[in-house]
């Protein structure tokens, strides 16, 4: 967590000091599409987006000036009214958004990566319009706890392309001591406190969450376009 350390070191230089952090052009880019950077709506939601570092699936950085996380602002406000749950359960626990809308560049180098392997179940197809993150419409989040200054336990980590990530296994992956129970009740809380405020879920992965159960069908039927 060296890296989200430093990153909140620097919001808060930033805001004794007065002084802003510059906006990217992906930033800028995705604020002319009518999306709404989720910390200027909670600051108590913590980002550390995983593709702008190499620690991913992928092995290197995809986010190469992007370090906000921006969502459309419906599935924005549902995130906040999840933080808002979230610490009237447990007053030091903070989501941490790991991706939230990618642009569909970014989708297609995630494709090529996993194309013809087993891990391509988990990655959306840019030829068949790619999938919620690229609308707006998605988030991938877990959970960080400010007094042990880390995530809490979710058995893998955020991003782990395997069985181990599924929800709909986490009774058989605790016996098998794939997960802990701790984990296990963990990922139930995320889980409660994201569908409580309008998301739902998706089996494969316990940290991806669509806004309302949107694909990308019912999006493009409605006329959302996926942020090239």
């Amino acid at each position: 967590m060296k890296k989200l350390t430093i990153t909140l070191i620097t919001l808060l230089f930033s805001f004794f000091t007065g002084t802003a952090q510059p906006e990217s052009l992906s930033a800028r880019h995705m604020q002319q599409r009518g999306l709404i950077n989720i910390q200027s709506l909670d600051p108590n939601i913590l980002v550390d987006l995983m593709y702008a570092k190499a620690d991913n699936f992928v092995g290197r950085i995809l986010y190469t000036d992007l370090k906000e996380a921006y969502l459309h602002p419906e599935a924005a406000n549902a995130l906040i009214k999840a933080q808002k749950l979230l610490k009237a359960i447990h007053p030091s626990y903070r989501l941490i958004v790991y991706d939230a809308t990618r642009p569909m560049s970014i989708q297609q180098q995630m494709w090529d990566t996993v194309k013809g392997t087993p891990s391509e179940n988990y990655v959306s197809d840019p030829a068949n319009k790619g999938g919620t993150h690229n609308y707006g419409f998605a988030v991938d989040v877990s959970i960080y706890d400010t007094l042990r200054k880390d995530t809490i336990p979710m058995g893998v980590k955020v991003d782990h392309l395997y069985s181990e990530s599924n929800i709909d296994k986490e009774d058989q992956l605790v016996l098998t001591g794939k997960i802990s129970a701790e984990a296990k009740s963990n990922r139930e809380l995320l889980r409660y406190v994201m569908t409580q405020s309008g998301y739902h879920t998706l089996c494969s992965e316990f940290w991806h969450f669509n806004y309302k159960g949107y694909n990308r069908d019912w999006l493009t039927a409605h006329g959302y376009q996926a942020i090239p």
